[in-house]
């Protein structure tokens, strides 16, 4: 039992998670990146349109907490998707990813019937889906400076 929680994300919530996000891919993941593919990461997590679709429910996000403070976030786009997944460089190795991953797991299995979600893998987190069981699907691809690897998971 990790000592922290993991739950849906509030609404005054969006700016720390995508703070978080921006923080971890940069310390984490910039380095792969061309200059443009860092742009258009920070483009997409700024976009008002994800943050709109976030309130309208259409974009889940759910959070892990130590106390008040988000240490890991987890986005999903079209109920299969996982869009995000950032957890704080000090939390690493903590099992928070695998927890968001299982808590994201449990939701689809149980609100949505979903058995089947994809993840463009970055590659500093392609070991980790590989731990966690995710296969790939075709072999790293690279699109607008974003470097990823398909991959999927059966539920």
């Amino acid at each position: 039992m990790l000592p922290y929680q993991i739950r849906s994300a509030y609404q005054d919530e969006w700016d720390d998670a995508m703070a978080l996000a921006w923080k971890t891919f940069l310390q984490f993941e910039a380095d792969c990146y061309t200059p443009e593919g860092i742009r258009n990461f920070e483009d997409f997590i700024t976009d008002t349109t994800l943050y709109k679709m976030f309130v309208m429910g259409t974009y889940q996000m759910f959070v892990a907490l130590d106390g008040k403070k988000i240490v890991g976030m987890i986005t999903l786009r079209n109920n299969s998707h996982i869009s995000l997944l950032f957890v704080d460089g000090r939390y690493h190795r903590q099992g928070i990813g695998r927890a968001l991953v299982e808590h994201l797991r449990e939701y689809l299995l149980s609100e949505t019937g979903i058995y089947r979600v994809t993840v463009n893998a970055a590659p500093y987190g392609v070991a980790f889906y590989h731990k966690i069981g995710f296969s790939d699907l075709r072999p790293e691809e690279s699109k607008g400076g974003i470097i990823y690897t398909p991959m999927e998971f059966v539920l």
